[in-house]
């Protein structure tokens, strides 16, 4: 199986939608996975994700299945912190100090109980984590891998070849990308970011009788380049 993760184009966040900008990103991606085609697609339920998938689901004729859990707003809720004294939040791995933690040897020897820190008592990042972590564990069983997650693999149940698509967010999925490839968020969220309408392939190869998903790549913008589109990353920079 390859899973094909995929962050909303330039966003709109109030109204929720696209800008113009996201709107010709979501069409470039499109072409790109119309290539060789995606058998299922699922889209987070905000209406930025389910515009960024709407030409993908045109051009293949696919229905996408919604899934409210992949709503960022449950990410942001409990993974976003407050930063100023007016208590305006962002989330806790953009705030220096908690990324300065994130990394301490303390909190990396926790490995996926990082959350048990004394420094993060009083925050929802456990919470947070636990839904993400069990939530991503039954929609992948559901597509025929179980998760192993005492032994960090996968358990093929009803192995397969399908190409699934998830349209959703970046915040929402550098925790559900932690949770997919065993890796502690607090390293994950720190040193990989997601892009806008970038696309992260992972697949489902066995190995003997397990599987360890793999990354064939992340954040890919290829689809941005090929149609001339902007390839400012984060609207911030470009490379």
């Amino acid at each position: 199986m390859l899973l094909f993760y995929i962050r909303h184009g330039d966003p709109i966040y109030n109204p929720d939608s696209l800008t113009p900008l996201g709107e010709r990103q979501a069409e470039a991606l499109a072409k790109r996975l119309a290539l060789y085609g995606i058998d299922k697609v699922f889209v987070s339920t905000s209406e930025r994700a389910k515009l960024t998938a709407k030409p993908t689901c045109d051009i293949l004729r696919k229905t996408p299945v919604e899934l409210d859990w992949a709503n960022e707003s449950y990410a942001w809720r409990d993974l976003a912190v407050p930063y100023d004294e007016a208590g305006h939040h962002t989330w806790a791995f953009a705030i220096p100090e908690y990324r300065r933690k994130f990394n301490t040897s303390e909190v990396r020897v926790l490995g996926r109980e990082w959350y048990e820190h004394p420094d993060f008592a009083g925050t929802s990042f456990k919470a947070g984590l636990e839904r993400v972590q069990r939530e991503t564990d039954a929609f992948i069983e559901s597509l025929g891998y179980r998760h192993d997650l005492e032994n960090n693999v996968y358990i093929p149940t009803a192995p397969n070849e399908d190409r699934v698509a998830l349209f959703a967010h970046q915040g929402f999925g550098l925790a559900f990308l932690s949770c997919l490839l065993d890796v502690p968020y607090p390293q994950f969220a720190t040193h990989f970011d997601l892009g806008h309408s970038s696309m992260t392939v992972i697949e489902f190869r066995p190995w003997g009788d397990v599987i360890t998903p793999q990354v064939l790549q992340l954040s890919s913008d290829s689809h941005l380049y090929r149609e001339g589109l902007p390839t400012k990353y984060q609207n911030r920079i470009y490379f």
